[in-house]
């Protein structure tokens, strides 16, 4: 994607924050948590996690690319088993909110869905997303196998030198832990919630503006 288009798209995804989701939209989490990654085929099929703020946002944008076959939100990076939305959110178990996909690598590569992770939120600023603020909302890359963790290092690297953004990129590139998938009512969100004043308001822009710019990419 060229400079003009980045900067376009990520002029939008700062004003497009998820910030104080409302509290009507909310209902009591599920006592029961997933703490395994998503089941693959691997002949078929690869993994992908990575945190780039809202998991309600940056779900939304993932569910719109060809070769990816699943995405759930959830939660990965930290220190307590089995946390909850209201854990997470307190900044006190250290995780990250996450996305975790399967992908048909065969249709869409690791660097096609590194180029949509960095042009979908602003990776120069640490433990933010416009205003969102919080250890929870860092930009993060989870990968996991060695040939994740050389292609995410040269992707950054490559942009930092191109000066596609106008600060140094603060992405964390880590080694995915347990993957904890994030309460029901998250999944999926909004597909299912579109028409709340929320979604329509706040993702809405940021998946159509996404739409504009990878329309090759979209199922």
């Amino acid at each position: 994607m060229n400079k003009t288009a980045l900067f376009l798209f990520l002029s939008m995804a700062s004003l497009l924050s998820c910030n104080a989701r409302p509290n009507e939209m909310e209902q009591p989490p599920n006592k029961k948590m997933t703490d395994t990654s998503l089941n693959t085929d691997s002949s078929h099929s690869d993994t992908a996690t990575f945190g780039a703020g809202c998991f309600w946002c940056v779900e939304a944008v993932f569910l719109e690319l060809k070769g990816v076959a699943h995405v759930a939100s959830g939660y990965m990076g930290g220190q307590r088993a089995n946390p909850t939305y209201e854990q997470v959110c307190s900044g006190a178990t250290g995780h990250a909110e996450v996305i975790q996909l399967v992908y048909d690598p065969q249709v869409i590569s690791y660097p096609e869905l590194l180029e949509v992770f960095w042009s979908v939120h602003d990776p120069t600023t640490p433990n933010r997303q416009g205003a969102d603020v919080g250890t929870q909302y860092r930009s993060v890359v989870f990968y996991h196998s060695d040939t994740q963790k050389e292609l995410a290092l040269e992707y950054k690297k490559k942009l930092d030198e191109s000066g596609a953004f106008p600060a140094p990129i603060v992405t964390e590139i880590s080694a995915a832990t347990v993957f904890y998938k994030a309460e029901a009512y998250h999944q999926n969100y909004y597909n299912t919630n579109g028409n709340q004043p929320y979604c329509s308001v706040v993702i809405r822009p940021k998946v159509e503006k996404f739409r504009k710019v990878f329309g090759e990419k979209l199922r």
